[in-house]
């Protein structure tokens, strides 16, 4: 009885010994994936901030500048590409929504990104767009990969049309969580002006005509969660100008359209904090917890047959013989 038990327990350490690696390495990387129908919201201030103001066409200080971002999973898009693809694709309709103090639009940019369910590497596709001009992105943006190194990434700034590095600046801890932090910043660059323009009847075509140029530059700063790859927290220090404004009847040549120091709000910061820590631990049962734990078990079922060998194969002693009547 203690062989044949020996031999199940040492099946039964094979099997969760084989398990470790396999769901590391194999189910891992195909179970943990962004889902296609995903919507997310954030907002972001710049208190106080220089805004442009259309109407006179001077630049003043205003109490706040609000950005309302938002991330919306197209799923019939994603399934779309994914049949030409051959690879689970997610398409994100983004839209950058930025409002004065008075509530009134300042712009509205919308992108479309296309990205490996998996991988978070930029998928390129017929419809990826920043502000309806077409563009084929070569790194990350939004969202870093599952299980974020500590290196430099490559990432798209939806402005300039571009891909720069971001730079990994250290390990630091925000909310109790151990968080990686990133700097990119984008020199002075000529962009294109926003297609949805503050002023009714003024298109941004109708601005470049004037010869009137707008540039660009930010410095932007991430902390990420590297288990999930998700930013627990986001700012810029964003600059933008009018060059040549005087084309257009300003009484400078370089006038600021906006100046501030953008930060997440208070609330949705402490939402993706929640929302993250729930996700990191799935995620780390699929690529720590559980493998290591099956390893362990694996390693302590093999002790334990190894230990019923050993006794099973102790020699049994001389019975005692019966004693004899007199």
């Amino acid at each position: 009885m203690r062989r044949r038990a020996g031999l199940v327990l040492l099946a039964f350490a094979v099997f969760f010994a084989a398990l470790s690696p396999l769901l590391r390495w194999y189910a891992f990387p195909r179970l943990a994936k962004v889902p296609p129908n995903q919507y997310q919201e954030v907002v972001l201030e710049a208190k106080p901030a220089t805004l442009l103001d259309y109407t006179t066409l001077r630049a003043k200080e205003v109490e706040k500048v609000t950005i309302v971002q938002t991330l919306k999973g197209n799923v019939e898009e994603s399934e779309r590409i994914e049949r030409s693809a051959g690879r689970d694709v997610v398409v994100w309709d983004a839209l950058s929504y930025i409002e004065g103090p008075d509530g009134k639009m300042v712009s509205a940019i919308p992108e479309r990104y296309i990205f490996d369910a998996h991988t978070q590497a930029p998928v390129n596709a017929t419809g990826e767009m920043v502000d309806g001009d077409p563009v084929r992105r070569t790194g990350i943006e939004f969202k870093w990969p599952f299980l974020t190194e500590q290196r430099d990434y490559e990432y798209f700034d939806a402005q300039t049309r571009t891909t720069a590095p971001i730079h990994y600046k250290g390990t630091r801890t925000f909310r109790g969580l151990e968080v990686y932090y990133f700097e990119q910043t984008i020199p002075w660059t000529k962009v294109p002006m926003p297609k949805k323009m503050p002023i009714e009847g003024i298109t941004a075509e109708q601005i470049a005509q004037t010869g009137i140029t707008r540039w660009y530059t930010t410095k932007r700063m991430f902390w990420v969660e590297p288990v999930t790859g998700a930013p627990v927290n986001g700012e810029e220090i964003h600059t933008e100008e009018l060059r040549d404004a005087k084309k257009m009847g300003m009484s400078e040549d370089t006038v600021t359209a906006f100046d501030g120091h953008v930060k997440m709000r208070e609330d949705y910061i402490a939402d993706t904090v929640e929302l993250v820590k729930s996700q990191r631990v799935l995620v780390l049962l699929l690529t720590s917890y559980l493998p290591w734990g099956f390893l362990g078990l694996g390693i302590g079922l093999l002790a334990l047959a190894l230990w019923l060998e050993a006794r099973s194969r102790q020699p049994v002693g001389p019975r005692p013989e019966a004693p004899t009547s007199a």
